[in-house]
């Protein structure tokens, strides 16, 4: 049986922690989701540009795994730079997110879904509108996959940003409003949770979240999750329609 977690957002939840600086994880039952089928994990997860590093949500799968002992299937969507706007039911991003959950949901139950985004959206005119946005997302999100009864986990942003040399391009300093709107959304929708990003650290770039503070931030997810997760959740028992994983050395 094979768990799956929908991974949205931008950079920061695509993972650009330094390769070099990687905290181990156990992969042995954390899966990938690869052109419809699933793979044991391999790094980077979400390789959207090749900046692609460690990722939080491999501590989360690690964590997932070990407490209920089944296989983690991580759907890989997120991508750096994106807006919230980008993210808009009807767009590319919204729709091959949909599509990619759909393929995991055939041989997986999806187990909830895991956003962080909002760097792009730090200017003062689109925070304000932040929430009202985000949950119009969200809303279609859970109606276009049927995910009403599991838990929609959203990630504060670093509060390293305005240290950064992005601050007048980005308005990163307006971060708190971006963070404000995300814990609005938590307090006001039923099983989605805030995820604080309180005390971690960034690369020398200011901007993305370092190797061991990924790895922190994927247990703070994963509490969160606990926190929110529906015991009484039945999950069906699927199997990959040639009943085994693929290996990644395979066609090699």
């Amino acid at each position: 049986m094979i768990h799956s977690f929908l991974l949205i957002g931008q950079s920061n939840m695509a993972g650009r922690g330094l390769r070099e600086e990687e905290v181990w994880v156990d992969t042995t039952h954390i899966k990938t989701l690869r052109n419809g089928r699933w793979q044991r994990m391999f790094r980077p997860i979400n390789p959207d540009c090749w900046t692609s590093g460690a990722n939080l949500a491999e501590s989360f799968a690690e964590k997932y795994a070990a407490t209920y002992g089944v296989d983690v299937g991580l759907i890989c969507c997120a991508y750096g730079g994106s807006s919230l706007d980008q993210w808009k039911p009807g767009g590319l991003l919204f729709d091959n997110a949909v599509n990619q959950a759909r393929l995991a949901s055939r041989t997986s139950t999806i187990a909830g879904v895991l956003w962080h985004q909002g760097e792009q959206d730090c200017h003062p005119e689109l925070a304000a509108t932040y929430r009202v946005r985000f949950e119009k997302m969200m809303q279609e999100f859970r109606r276009a996959l049927d995910l009403y009864d599991v838990p929609f986990l959203v990630g504060e942003i670093g509060d390293f940003l305005p240290e950064g040399a992005l601050v007048e391009r980005c308005r990163l300093d307006n971060y708190k409003a971006v963070n404000k709107a995300l814990a609005d959304i938590a307090a006001n929708n039923e099983m989605t949770g805030l995820v604080s990003a309180a005390g971690l650290t960034s690369n020398a770039d200011k901007l993305h979240f370092n190797s061991q503070s990924l790895y922190e931030f994927g247990l703070r997810y994963f509490a969160e999750f606990e926190k929110l997760r529906n015991p009484l959740k039945v999950f069906e028992e699927k199997c990959s329609e040639d009943e085994a994983v693929v290996n990644p050395m395979e066609g090699l």
